[in-house]
């Protein structure tokens, strides 16, 4: 038997609804001064606003406490305490936000496959409705479009896979790499107070680099860092455009990559003019997102870490890169 009641309280709403629808770093990129004291100074002016906020905030303190604990347990020099705090927030926290975020997509995907069975049978009885009913072409429209919705709306949350929830990552990901920067530059600029701990750090600090950037206090002269951390970003950029099976991206698609490619090669001078510190943090926690990238792609990670298996998965995805890759450069 037909379910034709399903339809009805949807036609309803859009019959009322029917009106509606259709109406008629300026100071922060100084050169620091040659005493602590001026250079607290110096910072200390710039400190006003919401970054005076940012920088006094719960989640930077927590993060900067953070910071001092892995460097006093591990005992190691500044630099290598760096990029192993980084290493440690980045598969503790982002790494399986990322795979939460994988397997709702997944979700979603297996989700689009129920859904033209579930099209042929409401056009089955929206078909008897208009007959029964004697909707107009109008009316048997927006009410099959409406019950869709009620369906697709019952499969998420049958599947607990809202598509809200893709977004998770970034919610974490981006408040948690704003906190780490700004921990990072109040190390090297003794914020937010001057005292002798905070000295004491600095000190540790400024010789605590290594190679071609011993000092993790100044900008990194080398330039090494800040292009190898635009480097990893287009990277990864690439990376998600020569992953892909589907057709021509849209015009939306098209702008957003291109906005965040100028966006990679713009945060090269901007590292360039940060204390290296903050240029290696940033250049470690890139690194690691091209490597996380590229491992969940493989189909035997994503078995790994539960992500459930689509049709529309890619078996080989790094024959597929070097493929893409090919075809690219051949246009080019």
């Amino acid at each position: 038997m037909l379910k034709i009641n399903r339809l009805i309280p949807a036609a309803r709403d859009c019959a009322k609804l029917q009106p509606l629808i259709y109406p008629g770093l300026s100071g922060d990129r100084q050169r620091r001064p040659m005493s602590w004291q001026a250079s607290v100074q110096s910072i200390a002016a710039t400190q006003a606003g919401i970054f005076k906020t940012i920088s006094e905030s719960a989640p930077v303190e927590c993060c900067q406490k953070y910071l001092l604990y892995v460097h006093e347990v591990s005992g190691l020099p500044w630099w290598a305490s760096l990029v192993i705090s980084t290493v440690a927030v980045r598969s503790v926290v982002t790494l399986p936000l990322a795979v939460y975020q994988q397997t709702i997509l997944a979700k979603l995907e297996n989700l689009k496959q129920e859904l033209p069975a579930i099209a042929e049978e409401l056009r089955h009885e929206t078909n008897v409705a208009v007959k029964l009913f004697k909707w107009d072409e109008r009316t048997a429209k927006a009410a099959f479009k409406a019950t869709m919705k009620q369906q697709w709306n019952r499969l998420v949350v049958r599947d607990n896979c809202h598509p809200f929830k893709t977004t998770v990552l970034l919610w974490f990901q981006i408040p948690l790499w704003v906190s780490l920067s700004v921990s990072w530059r109040n190390l090297t600029y003794m914020l937010p107070v001057p005292d002798l701990a905070a000295q004491i750090t600095y000190s540790e600090l400024a010789v605590g680099g290594f190679g071609f950037i011993p000092n993790l206090t100044v900008p990194d002269a080398s330039w090494i860092f800040p292009v190898a951390l635009g480097v990893a970003n287009l990277a990864i950029i690439e990376l998600q455009l020569l992953s892909r099976t589907s057709g021509p991206r849209s015009r939306t698609q098209t702008v957003i990559t291109n906005v965040f490619r100028v966006l990679s090669v713009v945060m090269v001078p901007i590292a360039a003019s940060v204390p290296s510190c903050l240029a290696l943090y940033w250049t470690t926690s890139s690194a690691y997102g091209l490597v996380q990238n590229l491992v969940l792609l493989s189909p035997r990670a994503k078995r790994l870490f539960k992500v459930p298996e689509t049709s529309v998965e890619v078996k080989e995805p790094y024959k597929l890169i070097v493929t893409n890759l090919k075809t690219k450069l051949k246009l080019s």
